[in-house]
């Protein structure tokens, strides 16, 4: 079973993605999500540059062996860039070694370990009244768990907010990034109104989640968590950048809610001592930018090892090729958390027919062979790539802040 094409497609139906596909010498092909938002052409040129010519003729059903050929081969490793081109690929190899097996992948994982894979909903609004309407919204359409979000008063701006009636929501921005202004003051007066209205108006029946974005300092984040603590969150994501592992010690000994981090990791030795530690509760890394299947496996087999849960990353820019592999390893990993799920826009379903369902606040996969999602290559060719950024932030008096 010998690879004799790989190609690279970029297309943007309603957001940016980018695709691989590998096919092979009997004929079967296999997709991987190679998207990495508001950088996907350094992938799509990482893959075509540098990796597809060292795919042709190797052997599709040796897995691991070109994992390690293509991240030990190479001098620099690691980083967004290269662990997400070797993401696509892994997940188009195990596609195809399903395929080859007529059995979807979770099933050459091990099996089912649950019926159904739990997802967490996008809530937000333009204010407190307006965001907990949304979560019920969610709640009345099944979710288990939601994530609430909601303007800043005094702010003219705030990540997460949705606009318009879907699931998702597309932050980029054209030609040059959005410029949004940041108050942490303003932000840690108003998070805990927000959701302890939440839970007075909607009860306990359910998971409460919210993110941070990487925005506060370890004494901050530990500030808020503490004030959080009475309404029983699922958990506070990203509250400090994450490249200091060492700040969750800080935020540990102050709080007992809830930590999860690692939505911009890309492999196991970013997370190594959060984990070791049990510095968090939940591991966000996502199966596109952390090696695919393969790596973000051990990721979650590691973090089993010391009680820590998964809690995938599953936004709007992981293609539903992303989204499928994702799921085929939370069903049968014994330490699944949750899986974050957004949807994708219109009109992604053109281009991307996906075999998972949501029904009951859980995504559900078929039985179809591989990854179970197909691409079209026609349909991808009317949505060409859009240049676009995401925003950036500035504090109150101009200076550069996380965004």
């Amino acid at each position: 079973m010998k690879i004799t094409a790989a190609d690279v497609f970029v297309t943007c139906p309603g957001r940016n993605y980018v695709t691989l596909k590998i096919t092979t010498d009997d004929g079967l092909v296999g997709y991987g999500d190679a998207t990495l938002n508001g950088r996907e052409l350094s992938v799509a040129s990482y893959l075509r540059d540098h990796l597809v010519p060292l795919l042709i003729g190797r052997d599709a059903a040796r897995i691991s062996d070109t994992w390690q050929y293509l991240y030990r081969g190479a001098y620099w490793r690691r980083g967004p860039v290269t662990m997400t081109a070797i993401g696509a690929v892994d997940v188009a190899l195990w596609d195809i070694k399903g395929k080859a097996a007529g059995l979807p992948v979770y099933q050459l994982l091990g099996g089912a370990a649950r019926d159904g894979v739990t997802v967490y909903g996008h809530a937000s609004g333009a204010g407190i009244d307006e965001a907990v309407a949304d979560v019920a919204r969610f709640l009345a359409a099944g979710y288990r768990a939601v994530r609430v979000q909601s303007s800043v008063p005094g702010l003219d701006s705030t990540y997460g907010i949705r606009v318009g009636g879907g699931l998702t929501y597309e932050p980029a921005a054209d030609d040059r990034p959005v410029e949004d202004v940041w108050d942490t003051a303003a932000y840690l007066d108003f998070v805990p109104r927000l959701v302890a209205a939440t839970r007075d108006q909607l009860g306990y029946g359910f998971h409460l989640l919210h993110d941070v974005h990487h925005r506060l300092t370890p004494i901050e984040a530990a500030r808020l968590g503490r004030s959080l603590e009475p309404y029983r969150m699922f958990w506070i994501e990203d509250s400090t950048p994450a490249e200091d592992q060492s700040a969750f010690r800080l935020i540990r000994q102050h709080t007992v809610t809830p930590l999860a981090v690692g939505e911009v990791f890309n492999t196991i030795w970013d997370c190594k001592d959060l984990i070791a530690e049990r510095l968090v509760d939940y591991i966000r890394t996502s199966v596109p930018h952390t090696g695919g299947i393969t790596h973000t496996r051990r990721v979650f087999d590691f973090a089993d090892t010391y009680g820590v849960r998964s809690g995938s990353h599953g936004a709007g820019d992981i293609s539903p090729i992303g989204i499928a592999a994702a799921l085929h390893l939370d069903l049968t990993i014994p330490n699944f958390g949750i899986q974050e799920y957004m949807g994708h826009l219109d009109p992604a379903g053109e281009v991307f027919r996906s075999g998972y369902h949501l029904a009951d606040g859980m995504l559900h996969l078929g039985d179809e062979p591989g990854i179970g999602v197909q691409f079209d290559e026609e349909a991808a060719a009317r949505y060409p790539y859009q240049a676009r950024y995401l925003p950036v932030n500035r504090l109150t008096d101009g200076s550069m802040h996380d965004w």
